[in-house]
């Protein structure tokens, strides 16, 4: 697997691995509708100073991405973590979670801000982030989401 900068150019592809990524648990044609609009990723959201958006490839195939946005001079946030339904399980979320930790540590971060998916819980449990507590979704109403950070350096 190859994990490398997006391109603007992919923002669409980028739009489409979130929204299948996403419908992998599930939810209704009604939610992913609500999503459609927090899950979209545009070329001019991947060319802003404050985010940086990498690829995972797969056979020359996007299998997923992750985006982290710069919050202060040590903190980011892991935007974004998308992995197609074909790829969930092979380790892809892993290695794009490893990169991005890496990545931000190489860029003088001391901690990363995730909010996840509910369904995605246990992945960060298991990638070494704490549940920090939860944050109401910006899509649905009165949907909590679980909030984690990971410590640079202590995992």
């Amino acid at each position: 697997m190859d994990i490398c900068l997006a391109e603007l150019s992919q923002a669409e592809e980028l739009t489409k691995v979130a929204l299948l990524s996403k419908a992998y648990w599930g939810y209704s044609a009604a939610f992913m509708e609500d999503c459609k609009q927090e899950l979209t990723i545009t070329p001019s959201k991947i060319s802003q100073s404050n985010f940086s958006y990498f690829v995972a490839r797969q056979s020359h195939e996007i299998a997923g991405f992750y985006a982290l946005e710069w919050l202060s001079d040590s903190r980011l946030e892991l935007e974004a973590l998308f992995v197609l339904p074909e790829f969930i399980g092979q380790g892809v979320g892993k290695s794009l979670f490893h990169h991005a930790m890496l990545h931000a540590k190489n860029m003088g971060a001391k901690e990363v801000e995730i909010q996840g998916d509910p369904n995605a819980q246990a992945f960060y449990l298991a990638m070494g982030a704490t549940l920090t507590g939860h944050k109401e979704s910006l899509s649905i109403p009165d949907r909590l989401l679980p909030l984690f950070k990971y410590e640079i350096g202590a995992n």
